[in-house]
């Protein structure tokens, strides 16, 4: 989502390249750049000019070090002031109450129920009992989507189709949960195609009679600034505790997602991308100020690959590398836990200096799908023994597998190399530990 904006900060710092010292003219004419860069990205003119001034202000009264350049430095000060600005460090939400309630508010089509249901799984993966809760009783098929959810996700739904009735349907549920021990009550709420006052009358009537711990504002990143005002609407008649940024996977200018914790003063708790359920994060303003800035997110990286990947099958995986046993069917399980990290292009964008390559690149998240066909298409005997891959099977499995053979032999290369890089590994940690036994201590810190 931030693509634009980070090549374009990227230009504007570069006006500083080469130069030898931080003065107030080259400085002003960075800032410049990095004022309308802001802007552009839809940022609110108000607070881009704040940011910036902050940012002349903050170069200005520094002095540069020898070993770092004026654009090093500058982009040390534009990260800090993105994360200030952004709310400084993450918000937790809050799960007081037996059970915990929380309610989910926002306009329909920002991802409300969606997110319901990858909050529940989130929760749920850190050992709570959750009960979702459908009181979106206006827009057809909204209990049957938050039902299909739930049953994704192992988590219990409940709803009172013929009942028109939200603040009861709300009540039943949490007696409900506390019958069956749940701990908490997700509230999936009613949304409209724009602020009505049925609308919020009604949302504000949930809030005071359930008194829930949590209120969470979802609002869809890609409508700009109206998801400002909207945010700020929301926030006058519920007072809502944080915010939550939908479909960041979208090709939109992000400059809402950077400006609406500044203007409502609520911190962003989670972001969404994708329709997986698995695609939720903690909001962390520093690491986003970094992911804009081109850095990278190493940090989340490792953390969504801790989330997704079965300790176990890692285990397992492992042990045939070890081995020299690795296959077609590993391989397999391997692409199933990458696929389960999200959105292969903003995985990329996690890696430092990933972002500014793949720019322009368009990386599909089928693109995996071709080599599943390919090894799909395989018998159980040739994906667990690949060197009886030969030129008639090999044939065989571009018809089979609607690929052409060039595919195939290409895939069966990689595979090859991969396993032989595989292999020398296994040979330089088996040389490691014989010079271990011979000299005692080596290898060891």
């Amino acid at each position: 989502m931030f693509d634009n904006l980070s090549l374009k900060l990227d230009r504007a710092f570069k006006t500083l390249k080469g130069t030898g010292k931080i003065t107030e003219i080259n400085v002003a004419t960075t800032v410049k750049e990095i004022r309308r860069a802001l802007i552009d990205a839809d940022v609110n003119y108000k607070v881009a000019k704040e940011v910036t001034d902050t940012i002349k202000n903050e170069a200005l009264g520094r002095d540069v070090l020898i070993s770092v350049s004026p654009g090093q430095l500058l982009v040390k000060i534009t990260q800090e002031e993105l994360t200030k600005l952004m709310g400084g460090s993450k918000v937790d939400i809050k799960l007081s109450g037996d059970p915990a309630v929380i309610l989910i508010s926002g306009l329909q089509g920002s991802g409300k129920t969606t997110f319901t249901g990858k909050l529940g799984s989130f929760l749920k993966k850190q050992g709570r009992q959750v009960l979702l809760v459908a009181c979106d009783i206006y827009r057809p098929a909204a209990i049957d989507q938050l039902k299909v959810l739930g049953e994704q996700i192992g988590v219990e739904v409940y709803a009172e189709p013929e009942n028109k009735n939200a603040l009861e349907i709300a009540n039943n549920a949490i007696a409900y949960a506390k019958k069956t021990g749940k701990k908490t009550v997700i509230v999936d709420t009613a949304g409209r195609l724009a602020v009505d006052e049925q609308m919020m009358n009604e949302i504000e009537e949930l809030k005071n009679a359930l008194n829930p711990s949590e209120t969470l504002f979802v609002v869809d990143s890609m409508t700009g600034q109206d998801a400002v005002n909207t945010a700020k609407t929301f926030d006058e008649r519920l007072n809502f505790d944080g915010v939550v940024l939908t479909k960041l996977d979208g090709d939109t200018r992000g400059g809402a997602a950077i400006s609406i914790r500044h203007v409502v003063n609520k911190p962003i708790k989670f972001i969404s991308t994708g329709e997986k359920m698995e695609n939720l994060d903690v909001f962390h303003p520093d690491r986003m100020a970094q992911r804009i800035l081109g850095m990278g997110d190493v940090i989340s990286l490792v953390e969504r690959a801790q989330q997704s990947f079965d300790e176990d099958e890692a285990k397992r995986i492992n042990a045939k590398i070890r081995q020299n046993s690795f296959n077609f069917d590993d391989f397999l399980s391997q692409l199933e836990q990458v696929k389960k990290m999200g959105n292969i292009k903003d995985l990329m964008g996690m890696i430092p200096g990933m972002g500014k390559a793949m720019k322009g690149l368009d990386i599909d998240d089928d693109s995996f799908k071709p080599i599943e066909a390919i090894i799909r298409s395989m018998t159980p005997h040739e994906r667990q023994n690949p060197d009886v891959i030969d030129g008639s099977r090999r044939k065989r499995i571009a018809n089979g597998s609607g690929r052409n053979i060039t595919e195939v032999n290409n895939l069966m290369k990689q595979f090859a190399d991969m396993r032989k890089l595989m292999k020398q590994m296994n040979k330089m940690g088996g040389a490691k530990a014989a010079m271990g036994k011979m000299m005692p201590g080596m290898g060891r810190r």
